[in-house]
């Protein structure tokens, strides 16, 4: 029983995100919801005392390419005025297994940001930095993995506090003027969304060999709250945009779907899935009013970890194939005032780097 678990160890290495994090790759604010969890979750029955797993996760991704739905927006680029977001963010987890079915996780994340803009022909940018939104979420497999060792799942509901700032503020340039004002930086940038928001989870695999198997991810955040009350920007919005609610900022839910396969060779462990990041128009629970750049970015997911002892190392790079910034609800309802089609746009990254260690005690 003892070999099979350590087999079922290096193809879980792929496939037990537990804290898999939606990533945004742009001005869709996708946020960060817990790091990637590569060690070992799927314990031995025999397992009483349980152990602690601390994941270190860091990403970062440059987003330049601009889209309206499909269409990227090339002229951008040629009147030299895209919009240039630079995000890095340090996910720290603390997951405590207490036994072959339970497990809990906490997880933290540090964000440094910046967004390079152009006002009056003039570049300039505004920044955030501190803590992001703050996770607890518990596990359970459905199945006991003492017999359930070709195929199980895993469900996962948790809490995600408000704790990330929703109204950090820098000063933003007039480039006609000269001068500078202080306010609400871009809602891509943001620390937080400003809303207390509840997660599901769900994590599955089927082994075919040893060492060969498929895995799938489901994850879901469900803000309820409608509006943050932050204002989108500090100059003064149209009566178009507040009667649109496109004055004030959305808190938004957010949804990945992962699948894919993962090989095993001796310490090293290769995965390669399609993902989905979405930030959907329309909340499952409570209100879709304010400003929100929805969208989706499907990626193929190259991963490769090396594990020795009790740590291990891993790295998973998401490489944009198709990205969609939709028709969000205030453009729908600036649309139907002023008859006249409305549809904003996003900026997306071509790829995101996700590379980590992760350390059992």
């Amino acid at each position: 029983m003892k070999t099979t678990f350590k087999i079922l160890t290096a193809i879980c290495l792929f496939i037990l995100l537990t804290r898999t994090g939606v990533y945004a790759q742009g001005c869709v604010a996708i946020r960060s919801t817990g790091g990637i969890c590569e060690m070992n979750e799927h314990p031995d029955s025999t397992t009483t005392n349980g152990y602690w797993l601390f994941n270190s996760n860091d990403r970062y991704y440059k987003s330049f390419r601009h889209f309206v739905g499909k269409a990227e927006q090339y002229q951008r680029f040629t009147l030299h005025n895209n919009v240039i977001n630079k995000v890095f963010t340090q996910d720290n987890s603390l997951t405590r297994i207490f036994n072959n079915r339970w497990s809990a996780t906490f997880d933290m994340p540090f964000a440094d940001n910046s967004r390079s803009q152009v006002s009056s022909g003039t570049r300039f940018s505004t920044h955030s930095f501190g803590v992001g939104d703050i996770s607890v979420t518990g596990f359970y497999w459905l199945f006991n993995p003492a017999k359930a060792t070709k195929a199980n799942i895993q469900v996962g509901l948790g809490i995600k506090f408000a704790t990330g700032a929703s109204n950090y503020q820098d000063y933003f340039l007039n480039g006609a003027t000269g001068a500078r004002t202080l306010g609400p930086v871009d809602q891509s940038i943001q620390l937080g969304d400003g809303g207390t928001g509840i997660s599901f989870n769900m994590n599955t695999y089927y082994n075919f060999t040893h060492s060969f198997g498929l895995y799938g991810n489901f994850f879901y955040l469900s803000n309820p709250r409608d509006v943050n009350q932050t204002l989108r920007s500090a100059t003064p919005a149209s009566a178009t945009t507040i009667a649109a609610t496109g004055d004030v900022l959305s808190v938004p839910d957010q949804y990945l779907i992962r699948f894919g396969a993962g090989l095993a060779v001796k310490k090293f462990n290769f995965s390669l899935g399609v993902r989905d990041d979405c930030l959907p128009v329309h909340d499952l629970v409570g209100g879709s009013d304010g400003f929100r750049r929805p969208g989706y970015i499907i990626s193929a997911e190259p991963g490769i970890t090396y594990e020795f002892k009790n740590i291990a190392l891993y790295a998973y790079v998401p490489i944009a194939i198709i990205r969609d910034r939709t028709q969000s609800v205030p453009d729908i309802r600036t649309t139907e005032i002023t008859g006249v089609y409305t549809h904003g746009d996003a900026a997306f990254a071509d790829y995101v780097v996700n590379v980590g260690i992760t350390v059992k005690f």
